[in-house]
């Protein structure tokens, strides 16, 4: 496997060079990653000479309308998926509000939706609340030492009432990685389809969807280097079976039946912004041509491996001190660095003292509350977060080891 060119990539992020910032290292990028230079650009670009409607007749609005297309068209080919199956929302929680409505139309009485207690809440609390409706909400709960889910208790809560199966691709506080492909084919078998929280992993390499097998998947691209935008793959089969959430008029439009309101047109089109980051790195580290889908599968993997080395002397510091609590595996392949710390100091205590040495990390539940609540955490209290992406270096989690030395 190819290293990162780690130079090259610091050099697509401006945030890098930033006043107030080139001397700070990020550890909170769970919540927001720094945004690549390229998504920059075509933000800039779309709201200085494009900002018009899309489809008018002019020739500027046909060029607002084709980067627009443009961004769906590579990020689904990214994706594995068709363009008609990737939808635009203001967010990953508004666009889960969206399908959980649209289930309320077709889901009988009785019938079964499957939630963990692992979950962000953006997508569990939407499912939750279908309860009112009169559908059976069913609980798959972690273990409340290790934050694990198992599969054997999935087993057991699947039947021909379940519908749908909700879950996350990684907790964003446990940052164990779920075995997706085989959760879809469980949830296959009873007939239910699968709804994938993908926000907390996605910043760590763009999914192969098609070959995860889920029937939705969901993301942000504003912790995916890009603005801020939720991103929404819904399956052709299944969203053929949904009704229209938007307006009457386009019940026929395959990619506005789940939009209700339009997003924001220039960030939709600066999200292939994200798509030329892919490529740009594929590039610089590789020659011979792929198509998009290949490319950004290469792209995952050398952002995987170097994430993976990061974290090793960062999860071996924590493991070995008697004062935390490490949530999640201590393996570094098993998990996203995504590292959540309980001390006895409150997260959001930890996260201000951090910041006196240079560190951005974050404090608090971070909509995870049922998955803390279930490892027996009080909410009040909270974690620390530390989070950090390909671009991080070896000398950045170094001064995090040694600033953690200071405050806990």
């Amino acid at each position: 496997m190819v290293e990162l060119d780690m130079d090259f990539v610091r050099k697509q992020f401006p945030a890098f060079d930033e006043p107030g910032l080139r001397d700070q290292a990020h550890f909170e990028n769970a919540g927001g990653s720094f945004v690549c230079r390229y998504a920059i650009w075509r933000l800039h670009r779309f709201y200085r000479s494009r900002k018009l409607q899309p489809h008018g007749a002019h020739q500027k609005c046909l060029e607002a309308c084709g980067e627009m297309d443009e961004a769906r068209a590579r990020l689904s080919r990214i994706l594995g998926v068709a363009a008609d199956e990737l939808h635009f929302g203001p967010s990953t929680s508004a666009n889960s509000y969206v399908l959980a409505q649209a289930f309320r139309a077709i889901l009988p009485r009785g019938a079964a939706i499957i939630v963990t207690n692992q979950d962000h809440e953006a997508n569990t609390g939407p499912w939750r609340r279908l309860a009112d409706n009169g559908i059976e909400i069913r609980e798959w709960r972690m273990d409340p030492d290790s934050g694990h889910l198992n599969l054997d208790d999935l087993a057991a809560l699947l039947d021909e009432k379940v519908r749908l199966v909700c879950f996350p691709h990684c907790s964003n506080v446990v940052g164990e990685i779920n075995p997706v492909a085989r959760i879809c084919a469980m949830s296959r078998r009873v007939g239910a389809a699968t709804c994938v929280d993908g926000v907390a992993y996605a910043p760590h390499g763009l999914p192969d969807v098609a070959e995860l097998g889920a029937d939705i998947y969901l993301f942000s691209t504003y912790k995916t280097w890009g603005p801020h935008q939720g991103v929404m793959v819904v399956r052709r089969a299944l969203a053929e079976q949904l009704p229209n959430q938007g307006h009457f008029f386009h019940e026929s439009d395959p990619t506005r039946r789940l939009t209700p309101a339009g997003p924001d047109h220039a960030q939709v089109a600066a999200c292939a912004g994200v798509a030329d980051y892919i490529d740009a790195l594929y590039k610089r580290h590789h020659v011979g041509g792929r198509d998009g889908r290949a490319r950004a599968r290469v792209v995952h993997d050398m952002m995987r491996q170097r994430e993976i080395r990061l974290m090793g002397p960062l999860i071996d510091y924590l493991k070995d001190r008697n004062d935390t609590r490490l949530l999640g595996p201590v393996k570094p392949a098993e998990r996203a660095p995504t590292i959540s710390v309980v001390h006895r100091q409150p997260g959001t205590e930890l996260a201000r003292a951090l910041s006196t040495h240079g560190i951005i990390a974050g404090g608090g539940t971070f909509y995870a509350d049922r998955a803390l609540e279930g490892m027996g955490i009080a909410p009040e209290r909270g974690v620390l977060r530390l989070s950090f992406l390909h671009y991080t270096t070896e000398d950045e989690v170094d001064r995090l080891i040694e600033a953690l030395d200071s405050v806990l």
